[in-house]
């Protein structure tokens, strides 16, 4: 059966699909997000799975005391699930992905229309490549090829393709609180060959910061909120060393394992004016096993102890505020057997050397379904390090690969009668 299903793997339907999904442009909170579960959705079908498309009760799920959090503004979301009927009583596995994709930026940098799929040889070119419609589409033609082996699986295998893992995870939370469980997840994210059974986390703060406007001829009679802000910023960069001081085995490769990044700073609306505000947003990374509630804690201490040593900001401190996504970490149960599955099931598809084990350093839906009980790991297709920018690509070898590891490892998980 596992050689049936291996010859089943079909490439040449592994690109097809790979350009027409990078072809919808379903960025975070866009109608093109909504737009490509439906079209999964009747791929789904096609293969005669058992399948729930659903529209999510936002107002319900945002008032959750558990929501993870989002920062696209959106009217609607969608959840889309699609699994085996068992033939017994054998174990649920998950494989799941997330279908949207974050903005291209800068158009100029790019080699064409970021949506518009280039492909060089073996390689594909677009947004949402490697991140990570190309792990979306190495579960579907996975499941396409244990269909195509006609294999009779003990227990059910369940695809879950979610919206809104970008900004928080609504997505993954809205599914879960749906009822659509398992007993082990894969998360097809792009992690080189690698099996991630760890994530740091990542929580986006605010840091608003008071200055006194004048005109700018009288600058000294104001005080500039640019200037202001400086000293935390300088705070900033010493907490996060401090954090990163012994970090977990599985992120040790990593110059910093749990960065701390600032990502934009607003501050004037008048060139000759002392600016009066600036507004800074970030990222703070979350250890491995630790407490968010701890990490934020540690940064608001770090800014209100900047505040105290300044002159002015002491009187007019600072303030912190934790908007959009709230990413916790999560981790596989040290000794779990789906670390050994995938690994044992990747070394007999390559005949190569076991993939190296490593911890991630961003946050994504694992810590959601590690959260809820269900032993969760990451290994798909692509380089994360090419993610988010414009140099975004994926090889539909690497893809190939994923999908026959995958094709083994839901075999010798779920059984086959």
């Amino acid at each position: 059966m596992e050689a049936s299903a291996l010859a089943a793997v079909d490439e040449a339907a592994i690109a097809r699909l790979l350009l027409e999904l990078l072809a919808v442009p379903s960025v975070t909170g866009s109608a093109a997000e909504s737009e490509v579960q439906h079209i999964l959705a009747r791929h789904l079908k096609r293969m005669d799975l058992d399948v729930d498309l659903w529209s999510m009760n936002l107002p319900e799920l945002r008032d959750h005391p558990r929501f993870p959090g989002s920062e696209a503004p959106r009217t609607e979301a969608w959840g889309l699930v699609g699994g085996t009927v068992p033939q017994d009583d054998g174990p649920t596995l998950i494989l799941q992905g997330h279908v949207d994709v974050v903005p291209p930026g800068d158009l100029a940098r790019w080699e064409g229309d970021p949506f518009r799929p280039r492909v060089t040889g073996d390689v594909v070119h677009a947004r949402g490549a490697c991140d990570m419609k190309a792990g979306v589409v190495a579960i579907l033609a996975a499941l396409a090829a244990i269909r195509e082996a006609g294999a009779r699986l003990r227990g059910r295998v369940s695809a879950h393709f979610v919206v809104s893992e970008e900004d928080g995870g609504l997505g993954a939370f809205g599914t879960l609180q749906r009822g659509h469980t398992g007993d082990a997840c894969v998360i097809t994210e792009p992690t080189s060959g690698a099996v991630m059974t760890a994530n740091a986390g990542a929580l986006t703060f605010r840091i608003d910061v008071p200055g006194q406007a004048t005109h700018g001829s009288t600058r000294y009679a104001g005080v500039s909120a640019i200037d202001a802000y400086l000293p935390i910023h300088r705070a900033l960069a010493r907490l996060e060393a401090r954090r990163n001081v012994g970090a977990d085995p599985l992120m040790s490769e990593y110059p910093i394992p749990y960065p701390l990044s600032v990502g934009t700073v607003h501050s004037g609306d008048w060139a000759s004016s002392v600016p009066d505000l600036l507004v800074a947003e970030g990222r703070l990374g979350v250890r491995l096993g630790e407490d968010p509630a701890h990490a934020r804690t540690e940064l608001e201490t770090c800014v209100a102890e900047a505040c105290a040593a300044d002159p002015w900001l002491r009187s007019h401190p600072a303030t912190v505020t934790w908007p959009g996504g709230q990413f916790a970490s999560g981790r596989l149960p040290a000794g779990h057997p789906l670390a050994a599955q995938i690994t044992d099931a990747h070394t007999d598809v390559t005949g190569g050397p076991r993939p190296p084990e490593r911890g991630a350093p961003y946050g994504s839906d694992l810590r959601l379904y590690s959260g809820a009980g269900i032993p969760t790991l990451q290994y798909g297709p692509g380089d994360v390090r090419l993610a988010h920018g414009p140099q975004e690509q994926v090889r539909v070898s690497d893809i190939a690969t994923v999908t026959r590891t995958l094709v083994l490892a839901t075999l010798r998980t779920v059984g086959t009668k």
